[in-house]
């Protein structure tokens, strides 16, 4: 790796780390510099300005965040069985450092630049880049009823986002494994109650 690649990767980890503890608003340029030790010329050589840093920062993990398995509908298996490995693994990237270091940097500067945020939503992540196509699959193989597929994977996502997710995020009722392995069983059983084609009884 050349030097100013170094550089600017010590750049990008100490306002990281500097945003994700502190905050954007009380974190100054002359900070970023002095905790990646270069100089102030060599930070605005690499980002003009903090929002340029911002955004190279939210991009930066917003990479480390597209590893996640894709999930394809597999008719020789219970669509319950396929949902339940779905919800896991959503459980544990809704759970990732780097997921609530996206969501705790980039809360409050959203609130300010809503086109920020319409940005970072139409970044599919997680299940969302495969649920829906996973569902469409599901229908046409007759596993499960459903009408509105992209509503249908919002209910998904965001049950396991409102009882997950949130709680890690403003820190407050954070579930341990025993309640997450509990909401992903309950996610899936509303899930195929409502969209299954085998009526639930009792």
């Amino acid at each position: 790796m050349k030097l100013s690649e170094q550089k600017k990767l010590s750049i990008l980890q100490a306002a990281e780390n500097l945003f994700f503890e502190q905050g954007m608003e009380n974190t100054s340029m002359d900070l970023v510099a002095q905790e990646a030790k270069v100089s102030k010329r060599t930070l605005y050589n690499h980002f003009e300005t903090k929002d340029a840093l911002f955004h190279a920062i939210l991009l930066r993990l917003q990479n480390q965040l597209r590893t996640g398995h894709v999930i394809t509908y597999d008719p020789a298996f219970p669509v319950e069985t396929q949902l339940h490995a779905i919800a896991q693994q959503e459980a544990a990237f809704l759970t990732s450092v780097p997921l609530l270091k996206v969501a705790r940097v980039a809360f409050m500067h959203m609130l300010q630049q809503p086109a920020l945020a319409q940005k970072l939503t139409a970044n599919k992540m997680g299940c969302a880049a495969f649920l829906d196509e996973f569902l469409r699959d599901a229908v046409n193989a007759e596993s499960l009823i459903i009408h509105d597929i992209p509503f249908a994977a919002k209910q998904f996502i965001y049950q396991l986002k409102s009882f997950i997710f949130y709680p890690n995020l403003y820190q407050f009722d954070i579930p341990d494994d025993k309640e997450i392995a509990m909401i992903v069983e309950q996610t899936v059983a509303m899930f195929t109650a409502r969209y299954g084609t085998t009526p639930k009884t009792g």
